[in-house]
């Protein structure tokens, strides 16, 4: 068991390990990548972007895929409309069964057998809970589609050139 004069030694001695990481850390300043700031090298071109990330999400919140034609990802869009499409005909069948079985249940519900017919009911709601979750699905896949267009329309200029992809990182400690 710790005493208190232990607990404290402690405690200072990790108060002075967690201010001599931050003194470390600050004092490097830019130069921990190796990026030197001369003031003559400052880049006075404005940087004006080609595509709104607001335009290209309003527009695959109208039609989905939309966005994606706006970007330039025309690869995007079949993607899209087929998973929708895909879910979309899950959920229309998913729904059928469950009237069905919901019907066939309704239809077992008699003086006999109060409750119903226990097949019927668990089918109708196995093709009420695919029905529901395949609903969340259509959903996420809508967000998807939104999300992947603002997100390409801020990286549409992006350049990813050889010179860019040469970057080499050093660690400079300066006292």
């Amino acid at each position: 068991m710790m005493n208190w004069k232990d607990y404290l030694n402690s405690l200072k001695l990790s108060i002075v390990i967690t201010i001599s990481f931050i003194i470390l850390f600050t004092g490097l300043n830019n130069n921990l990548f190796g990026q030197e700031t001369d003031s003559s090298s400052v880049d006075t071109v404005k940087f004006i972007m080609h595509k709104s990330p607001m335009g290209a999400v309003f527009r695959s919140a109208i039609i989905p895929g939309w966005g994606q034609i706006y970007n330039e990802s025309y690869w995007k869009a079949p993607i899209i409309w087929g998973a929708l499409g895909v879910l979309g005909y899950f959920w229309v069948d998913n729904n059928d069964q469950y009237k069905h079985f919901r019907d066939l249940y309704v239809q077992s519900i008699n003086e006999n057998n109060p409750n119903g017919n226990s097949r019927y009911y668990d089918q109708r709601e196995f093709y009420r809970d695919q029905r529901d979750l395949t609903a969340v699905f259509i959903g996420l896949t809508y967000l998807i589609n939104i999300l992947d267009a603002y997100v390409d329309a801020h990286l549409y200029d992006f350049d990813v050139s050889a010179k860019t992809n040469s970057l080499i990182m050093s660690l400079k400690i300066r006292f």
